[in-house]
């Protein structure tokens, strides 16, 4: 399986390069997440970073590969259904 030198930007992993392993379309996983053990043996702390675009090139505006930016919320948005319904209030 291929991996790739992803950087990682904001929360604790910032600066941080890991390789990150690619999926079948060549591409890092959309979301990445890293449990940290609670130093007092409770349940793990889930870091999420989201995939983002690293850059574009000025002549073509190809994109320069990816890049994981820190979620400080913790929790991965829902999957909308365009036809499921509006979510209540």
């Amino acid at each position: 399986m291929r991996s790739e030198p992803t950087p990682f930007e904001g929360g604790p992993m910032d600066g941080q390069v890991l390789p990150v392993h690619l999926g079948p379309t060549g591409h890092p996983p959309k979301w990445y997440e890293i449990p940290v053990p609670a130093p007092d043996g409770g349940p793990p702390t889930v870091l999420l970073y989201e995939r983002v675009t690293a850059g574009h090139t000025k002549r073509l505006g190809l994109h320069k590969g990816w890049k994981y930016t820190y979620l400080p919320e913790g929790t991965k948005p829902r999957i909308r259904w365009p036809w499921t319904r509006p979510p209540r209030p």
